[in-house]
This record gives C-alpha cells, sequence and structure tokens, in this order.
C-alpha cells in the first residue's frame, strides 16, 4: 500500500488573528519524517466566507425568511442591510492590514452602523481615551463584527460565536446523544460554508487520511459535523481526532457510535500515534501495535497502545510550519484595549514550546498525572534556537508566543542568553509560575531578550488555599515576582479561581482586596476569575473526599469526562460572588473602581476585607536586593563597550546605555578588575564560553574579602549594577 497522504484540519473555531498551532506542530513533524501532510483552517475559511459581501448577503435573505418575531436590535440591523454589506469588505480587508489607509474613515463615529456593541463601550475608559486613529478604527471594526456575530447567532446559527462554535453542546458530552442530536439537525448557514472549505481543501489535497484536532470544546462540534460529511460523501477516507479536548475529556470513551463517524481517536502528544497510524495504514504495523489510539472492533471500543512506542524527545520533533495556512488572512479583532489582552487578538504569534509538560506537577487541581503536565522535558536551547530562525524566514514574523504549561526559569535564561549571543531579535512571551527564581536581574535579562509579557496562575490570594492546592508559592512571593517583571517593563496577566476547597465568603473578598492593590501598583495588567472546577483526572477529582467535596456528577454515559458537579462540605461560596469579582475585574483592567471598597461591587452584603489597605505598599518598600557571592549566579553584560579614561593613580569608566551613560571613577586597579568582568560578561558570538561566578570574581578582586564586601555595596557598585551588570 502507498504512504497515506496526510490533511490535518483545525475545525471551527479558535482564535481569529493566528492559527491554532498544533496542525503547524505536527506537519512540521510528518514532513520531518517524509510523510506527506498539508494543513488548513477551516475556521478561518468558514468565518472570511460569513463576513463578506457575499455571506452577508445571504444572512440577510435567511433573517428575511425566518419565521417568528425579531429582537429589536435585528429589525434595525436588517433595516440597515445595505450599510453592512458596503462595509463588510473594506473592514475585513483592514483587519487583515491589507488596507491601513482605510484607518482615518473607520475611526469616523458614524462611518459604520452603529449597533448594541457599540454602546457604552466607546472612549468611557482610561485606555480608551488615548487611543491612536488606528487603534479606533480597529475597535470600532470590531465592534461592526461583533453586531454582526450576535445578529447571526440569534437568527441564523444560534452555535456561532467569534471563538468558539457550538461549545455549549461539547460541555454537556458525557453522553454522545448531545452530539447525536445537534448533527441530527440540518447543517445551519455557517455550517455549509465550513463544510463548503472541507470540500474546497479535500479536492486540492486529494488525501487518504483526515486528521481533526480538537484543542476546545468549542471545536468539537465542527470537528464531528465535518467527520459527519466526510463519511457521507468518501467514506473510505480514514478520519482521526485528536487534541486537547480528547487527551482530557475522552479518555475513557466506550459508546461505540461515536466510531461511525471517526476511525480513531489518539490521545496526548500526536506525533508517535499519528505516525504509528500512518505506518498501520501503509501496511507496515498491525491495528493492535497503534500508540494510544482508540478504534472499533466488532461492535465494541478498543483501547492500542504498544509500550515500545515512546514518545519523541523535544529535540526530535521538527519545527512547526505555517506552510498552507494564510497568516495574511487572518484578522486583528480589538475587543479590548487592555494592552496584555491585546496580545490574544492582534497580530500573529509564532508558536514553540520552551519545555513540554510542567517541572512543579504538584497543584492539587491540576491534571498532574496526564501526559501533557506529567511528561516534562526541556527544549535544547540549540534546537529552540534554530526554531525561532526557521520560523522567522518562513513567516517574516518576529513574534513568538511559548506555549509550555510552566516555562521553567532556567529554561527562559538559557534561551534569553543564547538570543543575546546571536545578536537575534525577537519580542516574545509564554506562560511562567510565580518563582522566586524570577529575580529582579533575571527579569532585566528576559526583558533585552525582547520578553514582553508573561502569564502565570496565582489562582486564589490567599495562603492558607495556595498551600491547600499545593501551587508552592505566596501571595507576598506573587507581589515581589510581579514587581521585578513590572520593573523590567514586562506586562502580566494573572489567571485566578475563586471557589477552591474549604474557600470562605471571606477569603474571596481578602482575595479580591489584593487583587486589587496589585492592579492599583500596576504590578499585574490583566486578570480572568473563574470559578473552580474539580476535574475527573486531577489528584481532587481522583479523591474528592480528601478535599472535603462529594461529587454530584454528571454521571458518565460512555463519551466525555471532566468537569464535575460537587458540593463542598467545608466552604461556601455562592454564586452571587463570581458576577462581583467579574465585574470588578472589567472595571479595574480599563483603571476604572480601583479606590472602591470592594464590597461595593457586589449584590449581596459581604464581609470587610481583612487585609491591611497598605499591604502592597509595605511589601515593596521592604525589598531588598541580594548581591551576596553565591555560586549559582553569574555576571551577564546588557550595556555597550565600557570606555576606560585614565586620571593618575584612578581612572573614570564611562559605561554607555542605550538612553543614557553611566560614569564611575576608581583606582586604577579596581577599575580596571572591573572593565575586564564586564568583558567577560558580555554575550557575544561566539557565545561566551563561561560568564563569570560572584563567587569566583571575589577571589580576583584586587583587595580583601572584606574590602570585595564593602565595595558590592558602594554607591559604585550599584550605579554599574544599574547600568546593565546582571547577577542571574
Amino acid at each position: 500500500m502507498n504512504q497515506p497522504h496526510v490533511l490535518l484540519l483545525t475545525p471551527p473555531l479558535t482564535q481569529l488573528n493566528t492559527p491554532y498551532p498544533a496542525t503547524a506542530y505536527l506537519t512540521g513533524f510528518l514532513r520531518s519524517q517524509a510523510i506527506p501532510c498539508d494543513q488548513a483552517d477551516l475556521g478561518i475559511d468558514m468565518v472570511l466566507r460569513l463576513f463578506s459581501r457575499e455571506g452577508l448577503t445571504a444572512v440577510f435573505d435567511a433573517i428575511r425568511h425566518r419565521h417568528g418575531d425579531l429582537p429589536g436590535e435585528a429589525q434595525q440591523m436588517l433595516a440597515l442591510d445595505q450599510a453592512y454589506l458596503h462595509a463588510i469588505d473594506p473592514v475585513i480587508e483592514f483587519l487583515q492590514g491589507r488596507n491601513p489607509s482605510l484607518a482615518p474613515l473607520l475611526a469616523r463615529p458614524g462611518v459604520l452602523p452603529q449597533g448594541p456593541r457599540f454602546a457604552g463601550r466607546t472612549g468611557k475608559t482610561s485606555h480608551s481615551r488615548g487611543l491612536s486613529e488606528l487603534d479606533r478604527a480597529k475597535q470600532f471594526s470590531t465592534f461592526f463584527l461583533e453586531d454582526l456575530a450576535d445578529l447571526i447567532q440569534a437568527t441564523v446559527s444560534p452555535q456561532f460565536g467569534l471563538s468558539r462554535y457550538a461549545e455549549h453542546i461539547a460541555r454537556s458530552a458525557s453522553s454522545f446523544d448531545t452530539i447525536l442530536t445537534a448533527l441530527a439537525a440540518a447543517p445551519t448557514l455557517t455550517d455549509q460554508y465550513m463544510l463548503d472549505a472541507l470540500w474546497h481543501h479535500l479536492d486540492r489535497v486529494r488525501p487518504s487520511l483526515i486528521g481533526l484536532t480538537v484543542p476546545f470544546p468549542g471545536n468539537l462540534y465542527g470537528a464531528f459535523r465535518v467527520a459527519q460529511a466526510i463519511k457521507a460523501q468518501q467514506p473510505e477516507l480514514t478520519v482521526v481526532l485528536g487534541g486537547g479536548y480528547a487527551n482530557t475529556e475522552l479518555r475513557q470513551i466506550s459508546d461505540p457510535r461515536v466510531f461511525d463517524y471517526v476511525d480513531y481517536i489518539t490521545l496526548d502528544d500526536g506525533e508517535r500515534p499519528l505516525l504509528s497510524l500512518v505506518e498501520h495504514l501503509a501496511g507496515t504495523r498491525p491495528r493492535t501495535q497503534l500508540c494510544r489510539t482508540f478504534y472499533r472492533e466488532k461492535g465494541q471500543v478498543v483501547f492500542s497502545n504498544n509500550p515500545s512506542g515512546h514518545d519523541f524527545r523535544m529535540g526530535e520533533v521538527g519545527c512547526p510550519t505555517y506552510s498552507g495556512l494564510a497568516l495574511d488572512r487572518y484578522l486583528t479583532i480589538l475587543d479590548s484595549v487592555n494592552p496584555m489582552h491585546r496580545l490574544w487578538s492582534e497580530g500573529h504569534w509564532n508558536k514553540l514550546t520552551v519545555a513540554h509538560g510542567c517541572y512543579w506537577k504538584q497543584c492539587t487541581f491540576c491534571d498532574v498525572g496526564l501526559n501533557y503536565i506529567s511528561r516534562y522535558e526541556m527544549t535544547p536551547t540549540e534546537r529552540l534556537i534554530q526554531q525561532i530562525e526557521h520560523l522567522i524566514a518562513e513567516t517574516g514574523c518576529r513574534g513568538f508566543h511559548f506555549v509550555d504549561e510552566a516555562a521553567p526559569p532556567a529554561a527562559l535564561k538559557a534561551l534569553a542568553l543564547a538570543l543575546l549571543e546571536q545578536g537575534l531579535t525577537i519580542a516574545w512571551w509564554g506562560n511562567i509560575r510565580f518563582e522566586e527564581a524570577f529575580t529582579p536581574d533575571l527579569c532585566r535579562l528576559l526583558a533585552a531578550s525582547g520578553c514582553i509579557a508573561v502569564t502565570a496562575g496565582l489562582e486564589a490570594a490567599s495562603d492558607r488555599l495556595l498551600e491547600k492546592i499545593k501551587k508552592g508559592i505566596t501571595v507576598d512571593q506573587t507581589a515581589l515576582v510581579a514587581a521585578a517583571f513590572k520593573d523590567a517593563g514586562i506586562l502580566i496577566h494573572a489567571y485566578l479561581m475563586y471557589g477552591c476547597p474549604s474557600e470562605t465568603v471571606q477569603e474571596t473578598v481578602d482575595s479580591l482586596e489584593r487583587v486589587r492593590q496589585l492592579v492599583s501598583a500596576n504590578l499585574i495588567q490583566s486578570a480572568f476569575w473563574h470559578r473552580f472546577t474539580a476535574t475527573a483526572h486531577s489528584p481532587i477529582g481522583l479523591d474528592p473526599a480528601a478535599h472535603g467535596l462529594r461529587i454530584l456528577g454528571p454521571a458518565f454515559q460512555g463519551f466525555a469526562e471532566n468537569d464535575l458537579q460537587h458540593r463542598d462540605r467545608r466552604g461556601s461560596t455562592p454564586e452571587w460572588l463570581g458576577e462581583g469579582l467579574r465585574r470588578s475585574m472589567l472595571n479595574y483592567l480599563e483603571g476604572r473602581g480601583l479606590t472602591l471598597d470592594v464590597r461595593e461591587w457586589f449584590e449581596h452584603p459581604a464581609p470587610k476585607p481583612c487585609v491591611s489597605p497598605t499591604w502592597i505598599r509595605r511589601l515593596l518598600k521592604n525589598r531588598m536586593v541580594n548581591d551576596q557571592p553565591q555560586a549559582e549566579r553569574r555576571f551577564v553584560w546588557l550595556g555597550g563597550a565600557p570606555v576606560c579614561q585614565p586620571a593618575g593613580k584612578r581612572a573614570g569608566l564611562i559605561f554607555p546605555g542605550h538612553t543614557s551613560d553611566y560614569t564611575v571613577t576608581l583606582p586604577n586597579q579596581e577599575a580596571e578588575w572591573l572593565y575586564h568582568l564586564i568583558q567577560r560578561s558580555t554575550p557575544r558570538t561566539p557565545p561566551t564560553p563561561s560568564y563569570p561566578l560572584i563567587k569566583e570574581i571575589g577571589m580576583t578582586f584586587p583587595g580583601t574579602a572584606k574590602e570585595f564586601e564593602c565595595f558590592i555595596k558602594s554607591s559604585h557598585w550599584k550605579k554599574v549594577r544599574a547600568a546593565g551588570l546582571l547577577l542571574v
């Protein structure tokens, strides 16, 4: 049998600004194994077909033929259909970056028809008031699309949203009956646009193996609608489903009806399972020797996992490729002018991974036993640099998003040094833990290498709860790490939870007060609260009674299993807390309400916070700089080459900086010592063999150990450190 030609598809819907990276990773891997592979994003195909003059004409025609009364907003938009039709193509071109000259026009109030999404959202926040003309045009264009998306959802396609598709179906899918009911309905207009794109790609590629990635619940319905269409018209094609949703929700799948639509479901990293499946289809591997793969045999669901098929190491998986994904088709969506939020919705980001899994893997709310968390391995720095250079050459884009569960400080330090040594300029951001290892100097090093932002889980802003969920951090530690990033000019987004096991209303209110102070001090620029959910594969979900929980359901019925409904026997966090937390954060992120008593955000009486109103101020005031000799800390110089100006027994050293110069005058021997220290500490190509250790440098200082200790406490030393001499 010939080797299969693979087509990897992302069904609707993820982000509109950049492709989801799963198919890019797997396409790069399969091609590195000499397996023909193509990829396509059905989500962007569907959206661009929908948001076109032709697509909107069909929408308005369908609404006119719709039975039943229309909401008032829909009637108003229908009356302005010609305005929407005239504007849609120029708006899409502008959001794709192809027509920036339209900004002055689109930024003008009244040029675009203004529906409900415009009301109360323009010009009333601290961020909005300072918007440039270009940003205001992006914002108005986004509101314009959101109005249309709301109209489409309310009338012709209830499952449609700008960043998810029929998500509610996947969130209540313990039984496959939920999916079958949805698939039994006639395809909606947006479904048809998705399927039209599918047939286009099948005709173009003529594959023999279709891979569907389902990273989120909002991709599941689209995947099965695609699979249904393939099996109806081209049943000879093999269909395999995988991705984050399968990895977490479908690990116990037992309903054989699922395999009327897909032939295989794979778990965890897709490289080895896909390669094994290709080998099986090529006739070189029996089906019983597949890797982490479900299929149907004699009416029963079978799981095959050949133990000899080890996962590929991070240095063996090839390089992601965006070949086949036209990046200039994606849209910038400016739904928030918060500078951190914009990273998720504006422009393309090349995706890479610094380390697979999590080096901490102890949090009780997390799926620490599953492969994507438990198998920890750093990508070799040399390989990461090669991937960065390859993607810059392929995409022309120098923006990178590292999609780690938690990027290790040591790996980020190695990456930053390599970027500086290679003189490689990129902008990058990624997910971390609030570790004490992120010192002010390490944060300055990361910033110098191009780091612009980090995301991290604070989760519960309560030391008692952080200890119970084994987060391994404290609230004070989080604040100090956030301050280090802030001083380096790096933005922070914090993930937050409420309703943790045994949490009380008092603790939730106290957490909000701490978050208010963090935002007010500009230590975090963005955050999001979500309600704690016990998941089936987490330590809490596996042993709920030990954490004071009683599981209420849902009963597993052969399809999905992840989110568990529960009752907390030791704590109480009523639903009204969530609305207050949501409202507070929406305002905080726009610079509003930061001086209000946090109790004012809640619709029900709440206790007074027990947190001191000066908590952050006192914590930051007592910060200390530690330059004491430690064997593991090394010097790195970020400035330019120093200039030495002798003056008798003393010498002046001028340290050129990017914005200003620093000058210190020292005895000749000390000046010479410092000059050579900076030379040895400067990143260069070829790479510096070994950056000097602080302990070693103390031994070479022209003076006694006590004199060295005095020197590193002097104003001269502080000035040099400020100029760019780091200890990392």
